[in-house]
Order: C-alpha cells, then sequence, then structure tokens
C-alpha cells in the first residue's frame, strides 16, 4: 500500500484545484432516458457517377444544451468538442479534443482498410449538407470512382449521437475506421497522458479492459468481438462507440506522441479507431462518466467506471457519501468527514480490543527487557537471533498476547482508504467539489503549502505519542518517529478528500485514546532485574542458560 501510494503522486498526479462547476440539471439528463430507436442498417449506396467535392473551406458549428462542436468540411472532421456544464481549471467550458494534437488527423477522420483511393479523404473538401435545425450534418465525397460519405446525428439535450460513414470503392463498400486521434477528455490535468486509455466491455467475459498508450507503442492494436460499448476514457469522461443490431464492433488503439511544453521528449498520448465492419453505423455517447446519466443510456454504460479491486467496498462508500451530502450536509467535504467519523465509531471495538493487546505487552515489559539484555548486540543475521524471538514468542503464548493484534484496526483500514481513494480518482460528482479553502476534493490542494498534509503530520506525531508501542525495538521505535513525515510525503499530492478522510480518522483515534487512556491507564510493575548474561558458548550450542549456584563449604573431619 505504501508502494502504491508513493508511486501513484508521480504517475497520477490529480489536477491542481479548477473551479467548481455547475452539474447537468434533471431535465438535461432525463433526455437521455429515451430509448434508441431500433433502425434497419441501410445497404451500401452505389458510387456517385459524377465528381462531388465543395469549392471552398466551410465550418458549422452543432449548439445543443450540452454540447458546442464544430465540423470542418476539410476532410469531414471535428475540429472543437466543448463540453457546456464542465470547466477546465481555468473555468472555461472544457475542451475535450487535445489541442497539441494538431499535426495529426481530426477526430473522426477515416483510416480506410482497404484499398487507397487516388486523394487523400483527410485534406479533401466534402460538401456539406445541414438539416434538423442544424442538429444533422451530412457530408460527401466523390471523385467519381470512390465515393464518401459521413452523417451525424445530434439531439438538443442528450450526449448520444448516432454517426454512419461508408467508402465505396466501385460499387463495392471498403471497411475503414473513424478515428479519433491524440489523447482525449482534460488536457489540463497534471500527467493527463497517464490517465487516457482505449476501452471496452466484453460481453462475453463480462469484464472492462482498458489499453494506454504503451501497448501500441510498436504499431496499433486492433480488437474486435461483440463489445458492448469501446472508445476513449480519462478519469471523468468518454467517448465511446455502442454498436446498433448488435453489429460487431473494432476497437484500434494508437501511440501517438506529442511535444508537451516542459518536457524533454515527446509523450505519448493514446487514440483510438472504431468500426463496424465494412460500413460504420453506430451511437456514440461523448460526454461526463456520471453514473446516473450513463445509466439512462445504456446500463452497460455504468461499467466504465472502475471502481478498482476494492469495488466491493469503494461503490457503497460513493453512494454513501451522495446520500450524506444530498440529505445532511450539502457538501461533499462535510460529508467525508460525518463518513470517517460513522466508519471510525463503527472499528472502534477493534481499536479498544487493539489497545487491551498492548497493555498485556506493557505489562510483559521487564521480561522481554531481560531476554532482549541476554541478547544484547547480537545482529540480526546471527544464528541465535532465532532463539531471542523464539523466547519471546512462547513469552506472548504463555500470557495470550496476540503481538499483531495492534495491526487488526490498520488492516481494516486499508481497504477503505484504497477505496476512498478510487472514489475521489473516478467519480465526476467529487471533481471541482469544494470544501473550506479547498476548490476541489478529487485534487491536491493548490496553496503554496498544502495544510491539511500538514496537520496530518503533526496528528500523526501526537497519535504516536499517546499510543502505547510496547515491544518494540529501539531501533524500529526510531523508526517509526519518521512514519509521519513519511505520510505527510505521501498524502501531499494525493487527492485532497483522501487527505481529510485519514486526517479526520487521525483526530477520532486521538480523541478515543484519551478517553482509553483515562480509563485504561498504563500498569505500573517494578522492572525486573536483569538474569546474568548467557555465555557465548552456551548460546551458540542452543543449550538452555544454566545459573551458578554457589556452593556451601565443606566440614571435613579431623584433630582438634
Amino acid at each position: 500500500m505504501l508502494l502504491v501510494l508513493v508511486a501513484s503522486q508521480y504517475l497520477l498526479k490529480p489536477p491542481q484545484g479548477p473551479k467548481p462547476v455547475q452539474p447537468v440539471n434533471d431535465e438535461h439528463a432525463a433526455a437521455l432516458s429515451k430509448p434508441a430507436p431500433k433502425t434497419a442498417q441501410p445497404a451500401a449506396l452505389p458510387a456517385i457517377a459524377a465528381p462531388v467535392h465543395a469549392t471552398a473551406v466551410a465550418t458549422i458549428t452543432v449548439d445543443t444544451d450540452l454540447y458546442r462542436v464544430i465540423f470542418s468540411n476539410r476532410g469531414a472532421v471535428v475540429t472543437s468538442w466543448v463540453l457546456k456544464h464542465y470547466t477546465d481549471e481555468m473555468g472555461k467550458p472544457l475542451q475535450l479534443i487535445n489541442p497539441l494534437a494538431k499535426d495529426l488527423p481530426p477526430p473522426f477522420s477515416l483510416e480506410i482498410n482497404g484499398p487507397k483511393p487516388d486523394f487523400d479523404p483527410n485534406t479533401v473538401l466534402y460538401e456539406q449538407k445541414v438539416a434538423n435545425n442544424g442538429l444533422h450534418i451530412e457530408y460527401v465525397y466523390s471523385d467519381g470512382k470512390t465515393t464518401i460519405t459521413k452523417s451525424f446525428d445530434f439531439s438538443q439535450d442528450s450526449y448520444r449521437l448516432r454517426v454512419r460513414s461508408s467508402v465505396v470503392e466501385n460499387g463495392a463498400l471498403v471497411p475503414a475506421f473513424l478515428m479519433w486521434r491524440g489523447g482525449f477528455g482534460d488536457q489540463r490535468i497534471r500527467n493527463a497522458a497517464a490517465v487516457e486509455h482505449t476501452v471496452l466491455f466484453n460481453t462475453a467475459t463480462g469484464k472492462l479492459e482498458t489499453q494506454g498508450a504503451k501497448a501500441a507503442k510498436n504499431g496499433p492494436v486492433t480488437s474486435s468481438g461483440d463489445y458492448a460499448f469501446a472508445g476513449l476514457e480519462d478519469n471523468f469522461f468518454a467517448a465511446v462507440a455502442l454498436p446498433e443490431n448488435a453489429s460487431r464492433l473494432e476497437i484500434r488503439t494508437y501511440s501517438d506522441e506529442l511535444k508537451v511544453p516542459g518536457e524533454d521528449k515527446p509523450v505519448p498520448y493514446v487514440g483510438a479507431g472504431f468500426a463496424t465492419g465494412a460500413e460504420d453505423y453506430f451511437s456514440m455517447y461523448v460526454g461526463p462518466k456520471d453514473i446516473n446519466i450513463l445509466k439512462k443510456v445504456n446500463p452497460n454504460l455504468t461499467k466504465i467506471i472502475d471502481w478498482g479491486f476494492f469495488g466491493i467496498i469503494a461503490k457503497p462508500i460513493f453512494y454513501w457519501l451522495n446520500w450524506t451530502k444530498e440529505h445532511w450536509t450539502g457538501n461533499y467535504g462535510w460529508a467525508i468527514v460525518v463518513l470517517t467519523l460513522i466508519i471510525n465509531l463503527a472499528l472502534f471495538p477493534l481499536r479498544l480490543s487493539s489497545l487491551k493487546s498492548a497493555r498485556k505487552m506493557q505489562r510483559i515489559q521487564p521480561q522481554i527487557k531481560a531476554i532482549n539484555e541476554k541478547y544484547k548486540n547480537i545482529s540480526l543475521r546471527d544464528p541465535r537471533k532465532a532463539q531471542q524471538n523464539q523466547e519471546i514468542m512462547e513469552l506472548y503464548k504463555r500470557e495470550g498476547i496476540n503481538p499483531f493484534g495492534g495491526c487488526l484496526p490498520m488492516l481494516v483500514q486499508l481497504p477503505i482508504l484504497y477505496a476512498f481513494y478510487r472514489v475521489l480518482y473516478v467519480a465526476i460528482e467529487l471533481r471541482h467539489a469544494p470544501w473550506l479553502w479547498i476548490s476541489d476534493l478529487s485534487s491536491a490542494e493548490t496553496l503554496p503549502i498544502h495544510l491539511l498534509p500538514v496537520i496530518l503530520v503533526v496528528t500523526q506525531f501526537y497519535s504516536q505519542k499517546l499510543t502505547p508501542a510496547a515491544g518494540v525495538d529501539p531501533k524500529q521505535q526510531r523508526m517509526m518517529l519518521m512514519m509521519p513525515v513519511i505520510f505527510g510525503f505521501m498524502f501531499y499530492y494525493l487527492p485532497s478528500g483522501l487527505v481529510l478522510y485519514y486526517l479526520t480518522s487521525n483526530l477520532v483515534g486521538i480523541a478515543q485514546q484519551l478517553v482509553i487512556n483515562r480509563f485504561m491507564p498504563a500498569p505500573t510493575r517494578p522492572a525486573a532485574s536483569a538474569p546474568a548474561k548467557v555465555p557465548a558458548a552456551n548460546v551458540s550450542s542452543g543449550k538452555s542458560p544454566t545459573k551458578t549456584v554457589a556452593k556451601a563449604p565443606v566440614k571435613r573431619a579431623g584433630k582438634k
């Protein structure tokens, strides 16, 4: 757990304090409950005899309640995709297209898997048609031999759209991928490339599968199957294709190296390609990984939220936090505090049991000290060290002490701690959630000095001072003094909500310890005298040490 938390601050650094955003209102989300009509997949169109193309570059903006999407007829691609109800750290509506990918094919560019046409399908000028109050856009290009069509159908109040694309060469359909290259999602967070993946849900195995850019470092990697969805994701947003009419879905993963300001070497960003066979025809969800919205679009989409190894704990914690925030506190920060209080009260019997074990350890300290003195100055590699440990374990057994009893509360806390971390890592509801001076509980503090980790270190030192540390080797005690500093280092760049949870746990633990120390004081017992030092020969031979008994002088018979 220590290694995971330390490594995560370098590999998965969270965003720096973006501004709070307004959530999508219920009316917008309700519209997503309308199921998509099942329509027959249209047959391929014959090649158009006469050339069809535009004579000038033209753009069109699709402006819905949720999106602002800009299309260009040069390549029939998207040049901007903005979510109106979510912002970046500058407070501007969130741009999902990576601005660093300007030299890569824009989203919905084509990669043709068959014979290549005599022109570049991603740079020619398509004829553009608009209908349905600007919500339906259609593009056509033909050189008389090859015809390419693309169409996009949006809804005014839904994150779901329909996409159709076909390439017809001499009357025959040619398979092609529609691509989204160079990363996806919120690019202003630290190390954005590390949290972006291609993702698919395999209905055959019932598992969510992800791949990063590293998987395609030696070339694009393609997967196909009966997938419920497949596409791109970061921590909080997704762009995934959902096949219509149970079509077989293909997903291709790319690795796109981009120059990032401040980095010496190019950074690999993930890209994706979508295909459904000879002709591409699918629905697409582009929006937040909000569990309520995803459920209304398609129940399988909720599986795109990865709750981690301890999902059985993380998911209930998320729902519990939501309920507490909605019904009690009105704020996620205070909801975390309330939840932490309840968890620690529930774990109080374990803490009490741990303290009783520690008190027993204190009572036998003179005996332990005597054993340690007997084997003083023996190195850890010395075979006699095993004999020392054996004597101590036999003492524990006689006194009915479990030497690991004090570890139980911490072992129980670790899954909960990791579950909290996953909730803050993937739950979009906590993205930009403020608390007191903190602007975003899902990221580290933005102050020059992060106050919560500093307070955490202070409480750790005080907690160590209050907690009995019986039976601990003096060298280990000195090492333990460094643990609060190590904890502060670990938590410094972790999400503020996680630090708040651990800090609150510390404060509750301190309060409980003060009460316990008052009603269950440490035992007072005179120190036992240390036995004589065991000769090295006896210890090394494995024989039990024997005491030297003084003999009384012997009277001999003799003359007076």
